[in-house]
């Protein structure tokens, strides 16, 4: 028995289930976006679709519990008798190469 293709008009209806982000992703985005706290409170508030005035204690508990983010180093492990190695990376720059593309010469005998 062979079927018979569906139609996009026999099929139901597709619905799209919106849920707005909580506060504290809307929070943690807004950090990763601004550095300025009233920037980040507008920006949780636009995300949330709440007024600015009951996202900002949200965002002030949030900056206190986040911790500064300490510059990334790379350190190496040396052993003990001898002194830390330092390495140096130079970025070398090379020539461009120009390829220049010759057609067909104008004159046949050539």
């Amino acid at each position: 028995m062979k079927k018979t293709p569906k139609s996009f008009a026999d099929l139901p209806p597709i619905r799209v289930r919106r849920e707005p982000p909580t506060i504290v992703e809307a929070v943690s985005a807004a950090q990763d976006l601004a550095d300025d706290v009233e920037q980040q409170t507008e920006i949780a508030a636009g995300l949330i679709g709440l007024p600015v005035e009951e996202v900002r204690p949200h965002v002030l508990a949030a900056k206190r519990a986040k911790p500064e983010r300490a510059p990334e180093r790379i350190l190496s492990h040396a052993s003990p008798s001898r002194a830390p190695r330092t390495v140096i990376v130079e970025r070398r720059v090379r020539p461009t190469v120009v390829v220049e593309r010759r057609g067909r010469p104008l004159d046949p005998r050539r």
